[in-house]
Protein backbone atom coordinates (compact mmCIF):
# COMPACT_ATOMS: atom_id res chain seq x y z
CA UNK A 1 0.00 0.00 0.00
CA UNK A 2 1.29 3.51 -0.91
CA UNK A 3 1.04 5.69 2.64
CA UNK A 4 1.50 9.04 1.89
CA UNK A 5 2.52 11.04 5.15
CA UNK A 6 1.74 14.73 5.62
CA UNK A 7 2.73 17.39 8.17
CA UNK A 8 0.71 20.41 7.42
CA UNK A 9 2.04 23.69 7.58
CA UNK A 10 2.27 27.04 5.12
CA UNK A 11 5.86 28.42 5.28
CA UNK A 12 6.94 24.53 5.21
CA UNK A 13 4.75 21.21 4.80
CA UNK A 14 6.07 18.05 4.67
CA UNK A 15 5.47 15.02 2.99
CA UNK A 16 6.68 11.83 2.99
CA UNK A 17 5.30 8.54 0.64
CA UNK A 18 6.17 5.06 1.94
CA UNK A 19 5.02 1.74 0.46
CA UNK A 20 4.18 -1.73 2.77
CA UNK A 21 5.01 -4.30 1.90
CA UNK A 22 4.27 -6.83 4.12
CA UNK A 23 3.79 -7.54 7.77
CA UNK A 24 6.90 -5.23 8.95
CA UNK A 25 8.55 -3.98 6.18
CA UNK A 26 8.01 -0.61 5.01
CA UNK A 27 10.02 1.74 2.27
CA UNK A 28 10.63 5.12 1.13
CA UNK A 29 9.68 6.19 -2.12
CA UNK A 30 9.84 9.99 -1.88
CA UNK A 31 9.68 12.24 0.50
CA UNK A 32 10.53 16.41 0.84
CA UNK A 33 9.01 19.72 1.66
CA UNK A 34 6.38 21.92 -0.32
CA UNK A 35 7.14 25.78 0.63
CA UNK A 36 5.43 29.04 0.15
CA UNK A 37 6.86 32.41 0.08
CA UNK A 38 6.79 33.62 3.00
CA UNK A 39 6.20 37.37 2.11
CA UNK A 40 2.85 36.48 0.25
CA UNK A 41 -0.44 37.06 1.79
CA UNK A 42 -2.07 34.14 2.94
CA UNK A 43 -4.53 33.41 0.28
CA UNK A 44 -1.74 33.23 -1.88
CA UNK A 45 0.10 31.01 0.15
CA UNK A 46 -2.97 28.52 0.16
CA UNK A 47 -3.36 28.53 -3.38
CA UNK A 48 0.38 28.37 -3.79
CA UNK A 49 0.20 25.48 -1.36
CA UNK A 50 -2.60 24.00 -3.15
CA UNK A 51 -0.91 23.85 -6.65
CA UNK A 52 2.19 22.34 -4.99
CA UNK A 53 0.37 19.67 -2.92
CA UNK A 54 -2.02 18.91 -6.41
CA UNK A 55 1.80 17.95 -8.16
CA UNK A 56 2.81 15.69 -4.94
CA UNK A 57 -0.50 14.00 -4.87
CA UNK A 58 -0.28 13.55 -9.09
CA UNK A 59 3.64 12.02 -8.74
CA UNK A 60 2.75 9.96 -5.55
CA UNK A 61 -0.65 8.41 -6.09
CA UNK A 62 -1.08 7.67 -2.79
CA UNK A 63 -3.64 5.11 -1.67
CA UNK A 64 -4.12 6.42 1.72
CA UNK A 65 -2.94 9.74 3.43
CA UNK A 66 -1.57 10.42 7.34
CA UNK A 67 -2.19 13.69 8.09
CA UNK A 68 -0.71 15.15 11.69
CA UNK A 69 -3.59 16.48 13.98
CA UNK A 70 -3.02 19.87 14.85
CA UNK A 71 -2.57 20.07 18.80
CA UNK A 72 -1.54 23.70 20.00
CA UNK A 73 -1.63 25.52 23.70
CA UNK A 74 0.20 29.03 23.09
CA UNK A 75 0.37 30.08 19.77
CA UNK A 76 -3.32 30.26 18.26
CA UNK A 77 -2.22 32.32 15.71
CA UNK A 78 -0.10 30.23 14.40
CA UNK A 79 -1.83 27.25 14.74
CA UNK A 80 -5.07 28.95 12.84
CA UNK A 81 -2.60 29.17 9.94
CA UNK A 82 -1.68 25.41 10.22
CA UNK A 83 -5.29 24.63 10.69
CA UNK A 84 -5.87 26.26 7.06
CA UNK A 85 -2.85 24.33 4.97
CA UNK A 86 -4.48 21.21 6.66
CA UNK A 87 -7.53 21.92 5.08
CA UNK A 88 -5.86 22.29 2.19
CA UNK A 89 -4.66 18.84 1.99
CA UNK A 90 -7.87 16.93 3.64
CA UNK A 91 -9.64 18.62 0.39
CA UNK A 92 -7.25 17.24 -2.09
CA UNK A 93 -7.25 13.59 -0.35
CA UNK A 94 -11.27 14.25 -0.57
CA UNK A 95 -11.30 15.60 -4.19
CA UNK A 96 -9.24 12.21 -5.12
CA UNK A 97 -11.30 9.90 -2.85
CA UNK A 98 -8.05 8.81 -0.69
CA UNK A 99 -8.53 7.88 2.50
CA UNK A 100 -7.95 10.18 5.46
CA UNK A 101 -6.33 9.18 8.27
CA UNK A 102 -5.23 11.39 11.26
CA UNK A 103 -2.66 10.62 14.07
CA UNK A 104 -1.84 13.13 17.10
CA UNK A 105 1.78 13.64 17.86
CA UNK A 106 1.45 11.75 20.75
CA UNK A 107 -0.02 8.69 19.12
CA UNK A 108 3.41 8.91 16.35
CA UNK A 109 5.64 9.43 18.70
CA UNK A 110 4.02 5.71 20.58
CA UNK A 111 4.45 3.89 17.74
CA UNK A 112 7.17 4.77 16.53
CA UNK A 113 9.22 5.26 19.42
CA UNK A 114 6.84 3.14 21.97
CA UNK A 115 6.32 6.27 24.13
CA UNK A 116 4.63 9.73 23.64
CA UNK A 117 7.38 11.47 24.52
CA UNK A 118 9.84 11.00 22.44
CA UNK A 119 12.31 13.90 21.12
CA UNK A 120 12.55 15.11 17.65
CA UNK A 121 15.96 13.29 17.68
CA UNK A 122 15.07 10.05 18.70
CA UNK A 123 11.92 10.52 16.01
CA UNK A 124 14.06 11.05 13.19
CA UNK A 125 16.30 8.18 14.22
CA UNK A 126 13.18 5.66 14.53
CA UNK A 127 12.07 6.72 10.68
CA UNK A 128 15.53 5.89 9.98
CA UNK A 129 15.47 2.52 11.71
CA UNK A 130 12.15 1.65 10.26
CA UNK A 131 12.80 2.55 6.71
CA UNK A 132 15.93 1.10 6.65
CA UNK A 133 17.48 4.64 5.31
CA UNK A 134 21.49 5.48 5.63
CA UNK A 135 21.00 8.79 7.46
CA UNK A 136 18.16 10.69 9.25
CA UNK A 137 15.70 12.21 6.58
CA UNK A 138 16.11 15.91 6.24
CA UNK A 139 14.07 18.28 7.01
CA UNK A 140 12.50 17.43 10.15
CA UNK A 141 8.86 18.47 8.52
CA UNK A 142 9.72 15.80 5.86
CA UNK A 143 11.16 13.22 8.87
CA UNK A 144 7.66 13.99 10.59
CA UNK A 145 5.22 13.62 7.18
CA UNK A 146 7.43 9.53 7.14
CA UNK A 147 6.52 9.18 10.82
CA UNK A 148 2.77 9.52 9.78
CA UNK A 149 2.80 7.16 7.05
CA UNK A 150 4.53 4.53 9.24
CA UNK A 151 1.96 5.15 12.07
CA UNK A 152 -0.84 4.25 9.10
CA UNK A 153 1.16 1.52 7.96
CA UNK A 154 1.27 -0.09 11.23
CA UNK A 155 -2.38 0.60 12.66
CA UNK A 156 -3.12 -0.93 9.06
CA UNK A 157 -1.20 -3.96 9.86
CA UNK A 158 -2.70 -4.66 13.01
CA UNK A 159 -6.38 -3.85 11.49
CA UNK A 160 -7.08 -0.79 13.88
CA UNK A 161 -7.27 1.65 11.48
CA UNK A 162 -10.55 2.58 11.28
CA UNK A 163 -10.88 4.39 14.41
CA UNK A 164 -8.13 6.88 13.12
CA UNK A 165 -10.04 7.41 9.58
CA UNK A 166 -11.42 10.58 9.24
CA UNK A 167 -14.95 10.72 9.51
CA UNK A 168 -16.51 11.69 6.49
CA UNK A 169 -20.58 11.92 5.58
CA UNK A 170 -20.68 12.47 2.02
CA UNK A 171 -23.12 10.66 0.02
CA UNK A 172 -21.86 11.62 -3.15
CA UNK A 173 -18.35 10.31 -3.47
CA UNK A 174 -17.10 9.17 -6.62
Amino acid sequence: MRILGIDPGLGICGFGLIETTSHSVARALDYGVVTTKVDAPIPSRLCELYDSLMQVFDECKPEAVAVEKLFFSKNITTGIVVAEARGIVLLIAEQRGVPIYEYTPNQIKLSLAGYGAATKTQMEEMVRIHLGLDKKPKPDDAADALAAAITCGFLYREGNDEKYKFSNNRKDKK
